[in-house]
């Protein structure tokens, strides 16, 4: 389901860019202070990473869309109970569980003025770092895919795009056998070039 939702997205932005006004593609990256909110997290940041690239494609001088691939780093701290919490987690230290997601954002941009762009869409998250326990970002303790929702804004400084988000995680992440949610949350900062 989610391969065929990211195919559509990808073959409809690229079909866009026909009609479009401006084309523009370039690298970026950046830094991910999140967390994850459920029980046995705890409600501290952690610092984390995304490296990839976009596309803006522009319909008028106002309005746009911009659609990223995104390799998405997602760091969280658990509590000291946490092991008691889950039973199945057979005693491994899982203090600070990373989660490597590849991400495509599809953002609606709306650009009051010529540096300014205001910015919101899903995110889509597919789980790529697949290892055997929650300490290697386990499949066992996480789901496959992650969908959030993106708000922020993004300054465009002649072919230097720099940017802030938020992330709201709308689907739950757990996998785990015992009852409650997952969710990501957390800020996106970085900086792109247009090339």
């Amino acid at each position: 389901m989610h391969k065929h939702l990211i195919l559509f997205i990808f073959t409809a932005t690229l079909a866009s860019s026909a009609l479009a006004q401006g084309f523009k593609i370039g690298p970026k990256l950046g830094a991910n202070i999140g967390k994850i909110e459920g029980a046995g997290f705890s409600d501290m940041y952690t610092l984390g990473y995304h490296v990839g690239g976009f596309t803006e494609i522009d319909f008028s001088k106002k309005l746009g869309i911009q659609a990223e691939v995104l390799w998405n780093q997602i760091g969280a701290d658990t509590v000291s109970g946490f092991d008691a919490i889950y039973q199945n987690i057979n005693g491994d230290d899982f203090s600070n569980p990373r989660l490597n997601y590849l991400s495509i954002p599809v953002l609606l941009s709306y650009r009051p003025t010529k540096i300014l762009a205001l910015q919101a869409g899903p995110q889509f998250g597919v789980l790529i770092d697949k290892n055997r326990n929650l300490l290697q970002n386990g499949q066992e303790a996480f789901r496959n895919g992650d969908l959030s929702l993106l708000l922020g804004a993004q300054l465009n400084l002649l072919k230097f795009r720099v940017y802030g988000r938020y992330a709201i995680g709308l689907s739950d992440i757990s996998d785990a056998t015992v009852p409650g949610e997952w969710k990501s949350t957390g800020f996106q900062l970085g900086v792109g070039i247009a090339l």
